[in-house]
């Protein structure tokens, strides 16, 4: 073996970091076991408007008492900065905004809906409930 081959080899067994994706997909699964254990009922995940330019909301879920929740998932491994509460801006609240709007356009009549946040830091998870609005 000569030795970019023996480097080869030895790159390939060795046990990679999670990438970024991986780590947001496992928030996302923490964030749906804790709504799902508190109640609430998947309806989607990962809803996107078609298009370029449009928005994606993490989780829509139905409360037990029929609120439409669509929920983002925050990930932060640091809290520095504000932490991942701190990280949805006005940008990102008005796509998840756009992106609630389109699926709404395609229920007969809307129900009582809200936005809710998961923060999911080093501390633990923190679910925050209607933490911002449309208005």
């Amino acid at each position: 073996m000569d030795f970019l081959t023996k480097r080869s080899a030895a790159q390939a067994g060795a046990a990679r970091p999670p990438t970024t994706k991986q780590k947001g997909d496992a928030a996302e699964d923490a964030a749906l076991r804790h709504l799902q254990a508190a109640g609430l009922r998947l309806l989607a995940r990962n809803y996107r408007t078609p298009g370029r330019g449009g928005g994606e909301i993490d989780l829509i879920l139905r409360a037990p008492d029929g609120t439409l929740v669509f929920a983002e998932v925050r990930q932060r491994s640091a809290t520095t900065h504000g932490g991942a509460a701190a990280s949805i801006g006005h940008v990102k609240r008005q796509r998840i905004i756009f992106a609630a709007r389109h699926y709404l356009m395609r229920l007969p009549s809307p129900p009582p809906c809200r936005f809710d946040v998961i923060v999911v830091e080093p501390a633990g998870l923190q679910w925050l409930q209607g933490a911002f609005d449309a208005g």
